[in-house]
């Protein structure tokens, strides 16, 4: 843990940080000690009774020291969470603009189903007749993806995006293998997430960018320039990283086809789109499906621990065990298959609770609900990309999807950066938008507000930035060089805190360090 200075603290904490008084404003400047500096590993919270004699079970590996833990009492433990919480910026205190990451609102509504007995304490190795409704929630959540997709075939187990994409381009790979062929390229934009060439080139794909035209989008014929029968797939991102549909993605699919090539769609960006268009109407054969950024499930926090994957005609024999079947009568989870599928990519399905969550969302909201709220994303970033565009520059002057993206351009002269900018919206109350993604524009500030902010909400997050343009083209510079100046972390020393974190409580009682 790095001070404002971008030292450590190793203790030596003043008596007013450990009982420190809140009042107004003065809370956000008082450093928060660590839990080992509020406690003591010789105090206790708990009284227990000295354990009865018994016979240990583990060998040589019993503990030859105290464990070290800080003692503290009930209340000072939650205060002390509840404190480091205050600091912290979540969905629940204000938008979240991180463009490509649609922090959305999480409805409490699916909270509450996600925690009914049967769905919240349930076992993956329960047998199968114990957990039937479950499995039930599964089949539903796999038919809705099925029709939203356009896609045949949903795999379950992928725990996040990531993992799903991988799923994709392996089923890519197994299919290709099943043909006889070897091929060996993967074509990328160069607008990709950083994940798709990761993932082709951690199955020995070799990777070959495709650059994009000047507005923004990949062209067709660009893409022929690199087709051969070599190519296994083409990994597009539609709305792609730079809010913007690909409106040749039908004859990209075409040119892709014709070469026996597979088009995987990186899923990312399906929120702009559900319920407009299916993915496999416009011949995609691969999309992973993450299900917090389209179906409000948390984001964060480790990850969705479930990222679904959808897979075309071609590639449904290759679906990864476990997967879900159903008749007329019962739903089945499939552990087991002798055909094409790659087999098991993991040790049980995904995480039940984003299952629960997501079909709570979509059944609250419905097809045209799900419908709405792809129109209200792309409006709402429309709105932000017009109501800036006289005071900030635009890359791609044209209608955006469900991301609104402006450069550095309109900061020239200033000596302000993005990174000074997005530090000086701290200051106003909001988290900055993503910036210097995606790496094809020049100082990049990536805005996605989602759908869920009301027009209040988005005109306070306008006014905000339009006053710190002007702030910034008047030369106010010391506002934003050293900003932010009133949050609860001043900035670091970034580059620092990455090479050289100080991640481990290193105190005075030799047990804990």
């Amino acid at each position: 843990m790095l001070n404002n200075q971008g030292r450590p603290t190793t203790g030596g904490v003043s008596e007013e940080a450990l009982h420190p008084t809140f009042t107004g404003n003065r809370a956000l400047q008082i450093e928060e000690p660590l839990i080992f500096e509020i406690g003591r590993p010789a105090n206790t919270g708990v009284d227990l009774d000295e354990p009865a004699q018994f016979e240990s079970k583990l060998s040589n590996l019993e503990r030859n020291a105290p464990i070290g833990l800080p003692g503290l009492s009930e209340p000072e433990t939650v205060r002390h969470f509840v404190r480091l919480s205050a600091k912290n910026y979540s969905i629940d205190a204000g938008i979240f603009p991180l463009g490509s990451c649609t922090m959305k609102h999480n409805a409490r509504l699916n909270e509450k189903m996600a925690r009914l007995p049967g769905f919240a304490d349930i076992h993956p190795l329960q047998p199968l007749f114990s957990v039937q409704g479950a499995i039930d929630v599964i089949q539903q959540l796999v038919v809705w993806l099925r029709e939203l997709t356009g896609m045949p075939a949903i795999a379950i187990t992928p725990k996040a995006g990531a993992h799903g994409e991988l799923c994709g381009m392996m089923a890519i790979k197994a299919a290709l293998a099943a043909r006889g062929e070897q091929r060996t390229t993967v074509l990328v934009p160069e607008s990709a997430h950083g994940t798709n060439p990761a993932t082709a080139a951690l199955l020995g794909y070799q990777i070959k960018s495709i650059v994009a035209r000047d507005d923004g989008t990949v062209s067709v014929e660009e893409v022929r320039k690199h087709l051969s029968s070599d190519v296994a797939a083409i990994m597009l991102t539609n709305p792609n990283t730079c809010g913007l549909f690909e409106r040749d993605v039908l004859a990209i699919a075409d040119a892709i086809h014709d070469v026996g090539a597979y088009f995987y769609a990186d899923g990312a960006n399906f929120n702009a789109m559900v319920g407009k268009v299916r993915p496999g109407d416009l011949g995609v054969d691969a999309m992973h499906i993450n299900l917090h950024k389209t179906f409000s499930t948390p984001h964060g926090g480790g990850g969705p621990v479930a990222g679904p994957f959808a897979l075309s005609e071609r590639l449904a024999p290759f679906v990864p065990v476990p997967y879900v079947t159903a008749d007329a009568n019962l739903a089945q989870l499939i552990e087991h298959s002798d055909g094409a599928s790659l087999g098991r990519m993991s040790a049980f399905h995904g995480q039940m609770g984003m299952y629960v969550r997501a079909l709570a969302y979509m059944l609250s909201h419905g097809n045209d609900g799900m419908k709405q709220a792809s129109e209200d994303a792309v409006l709402s970033a429309n709105y932000i990309r017009v109501s800036l565009s006289d005071v900030m520059s635009l890359p791609f002057d044209r209608t955006c999807m469900h991301e609104a993206l402006f450069d550095d351009r309109w900061l020239e002269g200033t000596g302000i950066t993005t990174l000074d900018f997005a530090k000086a919206m701290i200051d106003e109350g909001f988290h900055p938008m993503s910036i210097y993604f995606p790496l094809v524009v020049h100082g990049a500030m990536l805005i996605e507000p989602t759908e869920s902010e009301s027009k209040i909400s988005l005109d306070q997050f306008i006014g905000a930035l339009r006053e710190l343009a002007a702030a910034a083209k008047r030369g106010d510079k010391d506002r934003f060089v050293g900003a932010p100046y009133h949050a609860p972390r001043q900035r670091l020393d970034e580059t620092r805190a990455a090479r050289s974190p100080v991640l481990r409580w290193a105190g005075h009682s030799p047990a804990i360090s």
